[in-house]
C-alpha cells in the first residue's frame, strides 16, 4: 500500500511539483504529437511561412529561413514517426505524473530510469552549444534525478530495516 492512500499521510510536495512538471511535460510533448499528425499531407515549410506570417515574423529573417530551409526535408513518413514518438513519450510522462503523485514506487523507478537516461543527451547537446534553455533542463532534470535518488535509498534502507 502506497504511503498516500493514508489519510494521516500527506502529499509529499516535492513529488507532487515533479509530477505536475511531468503532467506538463506529457501535454507539450502530446501537442507536438497532434501538430505533427495534422501536418500530414501538407507541405511542411509553406505552413511554417504562414504562420510567421501570422505572428507578423519577418519573413526574411534567419530564424523563419532556417526553420523553413529545415522544415523542406519533413515528409508525411518522418511525420508520423515524430507523431507516434511524441504519443509514446507522453504516455510515459503521464505515467510518471501519476506514480509520482501516488507516491508508488514503480513511479519512483520509472522517473529515475527515464531522468537518467537522457541526461547524457542533455549535456551532449550542452557541449555541443551552451543555452540557458538547455542548461536550465539540465539542472532540473538532475535535481529531479538525485531527488528521486535519495528518496529511493531511503526507503530501501527503511525496508531493510523494518525486515
Amino acid at each position: 500500500m502506497s504511503q498516500s492512500t493514508n489519510p494521516t499521510h500527506p502529499h509529499n510536495r516535492w513529488l507532487v511539483l515533479i509530477a505536475s512538471y511531468k503532467c506538463l511535460q506529457a501535454l507539450l510533448i502530446a501537442a507536438i504529437g497532434i501538430g505533427a499528425l495534422r501536418l500530414l499531407g501538407r507541405n511542411v515549410a509553406d505552413e511554417l511561412s504562414l504562420m510567421a506570417e501570422r505572428l507578423h515574423f519577418n519573413p526574411e529573417g534567419k530564424l523563419v529561413d532556417f526553420l523553413t530551409d529545415k522544415a523542406q526535408f519533413l515528409n508525411d513518413p518522418m511525420l508520423r514517426r515524430i507523431g507516434i514518438t511524441a504519443f509514446i513519450y507522453a504516455g510515459l510522462s503521464l505515467a510518471e505524473a501519476i506514480g509520482l503523485y501516488l507516491e508508488e514506487a514503480w513511479g519512483e523507478y520509472l522517473t529515475l530510469i527515464i531522468t537518467a537516461s537522457f541526461l547524457p543527451l542533455e549535456l551532449l547537446e550542452i557541449v555541443r552549444r551552451l543555452t540557458w534553455i538547455r542548461t536550465s533542463l539540465l539542472a532540473i532534470n538532475l535535481v529531479v534525478f538525485f531527488y528521486l535518488l535519495k528518496i529511493v535509498i531511503d526507503r530501501s534502507r527503511q525496508r531493510n530495516l523494518q525486515a
